[in-house]
């Protein structure tokens, strides 16, 4: 069901826009490998152009794992090494910290992405889970930046079970998540708490709209309740498009909403 959903979804979303191609990045990770299986075969893999952006401390395999995925979909690819554009910025900012440095990188990617879309007509295709875009794990105008994204109302947890569906290779089921920005990062390091605890809980909390005492009654720690509700509030500004000020009767996005005011 969810394999035809987000397929269709694919196909009909780049159609209404004009276009008949997507751009993506392909990590090694399970997130972009089935954003890529999903777009090869909702639009063909000569369609799809996988872009493997490393950085000089990223993870060795990531490049051979992106491989994997390349070879078995068959869709169009591209490395380009981020380290020079990269490096550039950082020479005259040393004190930078990995987070900030984590972010140039991610932004660095992002123009690879939106360059390569105008080199190649497509629409850039985003990766994005639910569960990090709702923890706020995500670069914004880095990672999270995307003209669609078919995965981002499946939790983690989810897109485990449908990259299973989709037959993506073990060794990429089996990879612990990590944005890669730096040497020996992991996903669930940062955050504190595992995939599989904080879906239960973002289920709970979003889904099923339960309050913080009814999930502490279901057996959740109020502490924990507590961390990830914090999270999700503190980053409601990396889900929303800017805002804009309203002084007129039809403001964009408020009271002008194309494509649905012109009936198309």
């Amino acid at each position: 069901m969810a394999r035809r959903v987000l397929t269709g979804f694919i196909r009909s979303e780049v159609a209404r826009a004009g276009f008949k191609r997507v751009v993506l990045g392909l990590s090694g990770g399970i997130d972009s490998a089935v954003a890529c299986y999903l777009a090869a075969e909702a639009l063909g893999p000569e369609n799809v152009l996988a872009l493997r952006l490393p950085y000089k401390t990223s993870s060795p395999d990531s490049l051979p794992l992106a491989q994997l995925v390349i070879d078995a979909t068959g869709v169009q690819s591209k490395t380009i090494d981020i380290t020079p554009m990269v490096d550039a910025f950082f020479k005259d900012t040393p004190d930078m910290d990995k987070i900030r440095r984590g972010n140039v990188m991610a932004r660095a990617r992002m123009i690879a992405w939106y360059d390569q879309s105008a080199a190649f007509n497509a629409l850039v295709l985003g990766t994005s889970n639910k569960t990090e875009i709702l923890l706020g794990y995500t670069t914004i105008y880095g990672d999270n930046a995307s003209a669609i994204n078919p995965n981002g109302d499946l939790y983690k947890t989810q897109l485990r079970q449908l990259a299973k569906a989709l037959g993506v290779p073990q060794v990429i089921q089996d990879k612990a998540p990590s944005a890669d920005l730096w040497p020996g990062q992991t996903t669930e390091g940062e955050l504190g708490f595992t995939y599989e605890e904080v879906d239960s809980l973002l289920y709970l909390l979003v889904d099923r709209r339960y309050s913080p005492e009814e999930c502490v009654a279901s057996g959740f720690k109020r502490d924990f309740v507590e961390t990830v509700l914090e999270r999700v509030r503190r980053n409601q500004f990396k889900r929303m498009t800017p805002l804009v000020a309203k002084v007129s009767n039809r403001t964009v996005g408020y009271d002008f909403l194309y494509l649905r005011d012109w009936g198309t």
